[in-house]
């Protein structure tokens, strides 16, 4: 699968886990007379929550794979010659997707396929427009987005989780067209790990 796709889906990470929380139902008694209701009448109950486990799941396993990929060879040292902070963007995506989807009612057969579907059309133009690094869950994990220039690329997007500043000498690795991953370069090019 497309590290596009997968970044795309952890991005959703965080409202899988609420979508999760928001929907599972656990019957709970507190008299003397109630018994445990079963395991498949359990599941019956909770398709569509576990559903939602199920793709949070994949997002924390993406992650992983995301981590692996991004510890690959890297470029030289590279001085950043410009930079402009991007953090915004996550909060945009947020604010624009993930929060809204948390209204849509699922209990209703249709409104359950619209859901998905919206969220299949919305990772398409999200990776066909390359804007699958505005990605709230990985803010959240400590990630910061700059579009910056060195003194061998121009006006490149950086995923980093360092603080990146002008001067600041980085290495990167491509992620797509003009999206790379970086992280500050140390000690004559020795990157931290």
């Amino acid at each position: 699968m497309s590290l596009k796709i997968q970044l795309y889906i952890v991005s959703l990470w965080l409202l899988f886990i609420l979508l999760f929380i928001n929907k599972v139902q656990i019957p709970y008694c507190f008299d003397k007379n109630c018994h445990f209701i079963g395991f498949a009448k359990l599941l019956i109950t909770n398709v569509v929550p576990l559903i939602f486990l199920l793709l949070a799941i994949f997002g924390l396993i993406f992650y992983v794979n995301f981590k692996y990929v991004i510890r690959r060879n890297r470029s030289l040292p590279d001085k950043v010659t410009r930079i402009e902070n991007l953090n915004w963007e996550h909060l945009t995506f947020l604010v624009t997707y993930v929060i809204p989807f948390l209204s849509f009612n699922l209990n209703e057969d249709r409104n359950g396929l619209v859901f998905f579907l919206v969220l299949i059309i919305i990772g398409i133009i999200y990776i066909k427009t390359n804007m699958f690094y505005t990605n709230p869950t990985l803010a959240l994990l400590g990630y910061h987005i700059y579009k910056l220039s060195t003194t061998n690329k121009e006006n490149i997007i950086i995923i980093s989780k360092d603080v990146i500043q002008e001067n600041d000498r980085i290495q990167y690795q491509l992620l797509s067209d003009n999206i790379y991953m970086a992280n500050k370069s140390i000690n004559n090019g020795n990157t931290r790990t």
